[in-house]
């Protein structure tokens, strides 16, 4: 009884705070500077981490880019380079620990404290659970979220000490809404964005608010990783695009970032909508990809 009374009694809180997020949405947030912050990128030799890289150039960022391919990520670091924008390039298997403590050492050392770190690498296996190898289950989760935990753990520390950084986690509308032959990457992604939600209040609780935390979770994007992807709310979205939201989401020091915004209306109609409703709703979503399945049933 006495908990309800004191909720019943932040009724005013609520009022005050719904007609200030209504008024943002009018106004719009100041970007901040980044010119000079040492913004490490994980997954940075193709698709949303490359495109992340060159944009950050253009504001004069000082890029660390990381990625397993090195022909890859030398070709970011020329680019960024050519930009403006000093870039150094590491060749790291971010589903090694000991690779990620590793290079971070060197990057410590070499160039400086890292303030803005964007966890973006990430893999996909479009498979059933049957087809699905066990070592690519636990690359997934090494990749997509223990990784997260490595770089976090490695360049926080140096972030809370000055109470300045910012740390973006890129995830996926499949965090939300499981998709059935992408269950490893589903799970993954439903971590990733408990990671960044727990993150998020854990800085709170430990009053270093200033170390801002971003989450990206987009629809499926045009980069080849998934084959033929196709849904009946529309293509799949081009890299530009969600970097282009991306880039205003940490500018303007986003918690939540949604492409299409479509993606967060299904995350709310799902805690309300009956489960019945919910699966017409997602076979009228028509969502297929090329997938391997291994189940068959007997006799066929």
């Amino acid at each position: 009884m006495q908990f309800i009374l004191s909720c019943f009694l932040l009724l005013p809180l609520l009022i005050v705070f719904t007609l200030e997020s209504l008024l943002k949405l009018f106004i719009p947030k100041k970007r901040k500077s980044v010119t000079g912050e040492i913004v490490l990128i994980t997954g940075a030799g193709h698709g949303i981490g490359r495109l992340t890289a060159y944009e950050f150039a253009k504001l004069k960022s000082k890029l660390v880019l990381w990625d397993i391919n090195k022909h890859g990520i030398e070709e970011t670091a020329a680019e960024c380079r050519r930009l403006g924008a000093k870039a150094h390039a590491f060749v790291v298997d971010c589903s090694n620990r000991e690779d990620i403590y590793n290079s971070a050492k060197k990057v410590k050392a070499e160039i400086g404290d890292v303030s803005i770190l964007i966890n973006n690498a990430g893999v996909v296996y479009t498979s059933d659970l049957f087809a699905t190898q066990d070592p690519e289950i636990e690359k997934t989760f090494e990749v997509n979220v223990f990784a997260h935990f490595w770089t976090t753990k490695a360049f926080l520390p140096a972030m809370m000490k000055c109470n300045h950084g910012h740390i973006v986690t890129v995830a996926s509308g499949a965090g939300y809404v499981g998709i059935p032959f992408l269950m490893a990457y589903c799970s993954s992604k439903f971590a990733a964005i408990g990671f960044h939600k727990t993150l998020t209040a854990e800085l709170a609780a430990l009053e270093r608010t200033g170390v801002k935390t971003t989450c990206l979770c987009p629809n499926f994007i045009n980069t080849g990783f998934i084959k033929n992807p196709s849904t009946s709310s529309g293509p799949p979205l081009e890299p530009e695009e969600v970097v282009d939201k991306l880039m205003n989401g940490i500018l303007t020091e986003q918690k939540m970032i949604f492409v299409p915004y479509s993606v967060k209306i299904f995350t709310i109609l799902e805690r309300i909508f009956p489960d019945h409703f919910l699966t017409v709703l997602k076979r009228k979503l028509n969502i297929k990809f090329d997938a391997n399945i291994g189940y068959k049933i007997k006799g066929q």
